[in-house]
């Protein structure tokens, strides 16, 4: 499983909390960094973590050409746009995309086009399945957002699920924002914790499909 962090530039450790739970539900999960504020808004650094992937999990226990992406705030709708316009990876469609937190009708940092337009326009005809997770307390990006698509998804005849776990946008991945740091940082929080553990079983759900 690959996983995407947000739009803050290199904050991959943000992510530590869930991928480290993931992992003890038997995933290979990466996680790479990559900025935002780059000039191509780190178009090149999040492909270049999919070739990564797809070349070297093999050797790490998993299963490249079978790996699932997955994606918090801006990271979401990057992974899902991988999934609609395959020819940037040469192809390549991902066993599922699992979007947390997510916003669908912005241009994704890979394609450069909003999923929801994409999908629109019929992009992804095998329609690979897609997971969200939204928590019903995100004052960052509303869980609207997701249900957004999760409509699109089932009117063009997708499969999709959807779950809604009582957290913010922070807590769904074990985190909460930190204004002295102007980050986010880990949570014993109850509410991110359980949260944490709702994305995990939807990300292994997701590899086991």
């Amino acid at each position: 499983m690959l996983l995407w962090h947000g739009i803050g530039p290199d904050e991959r450790d943000i992510m530590a909390p869930l991928a480290r739970t993931a992992a003890q539900r038997g995933l290979l999960v990466l996680v790479p960094d990559w900025r935002s504020d780059s000039a191509d808004g780190g178009r090149a650094h999040l492909l270049e973590s999919l070739a990564f992937a797809r070349k070297e999990a093999g050797g790490l226990g998993g299963d490249g050409e079978s790996c699932v992406l997955a994606g918090w705030s801006a990271g979401a709708g990057t992974a899902l746009g991988v999934a609609l316009r395959p020819e940037i990876a040469d192809g390549w469609r991902p066993r599922a995309v699992v979007g947390v937190a997510g916003r669908y009708d912005l241009p994704a940092r890979t394609t450069g086009t909003a999923p929801l337009a994409d999908l629109t326009a019929g992009r992804d005809p095998d329609g690979v399945p897609v997971h969200l997770v939204h928590g019903s307390r995100d004052t960052v990006l509303a869980a609207r957002y997701s249900h957004d698509l999760a409509e699109a998804l089932r009117a063009a005849g997708r499969a999709v699920t959807l779950q809604e776990p009582e957290t913010d946008h922070a807590g769904v991945i074990m985190a909460e924002y930190d204004p002295a740091a102007d980050r986010c940082v880990p949570t014993a929080a109850e509410h991110a914790v359980r949260a944490g553990r709702l994305v995990a079983g939807v990300l292994a759900e997701a590899a086991a499909s």
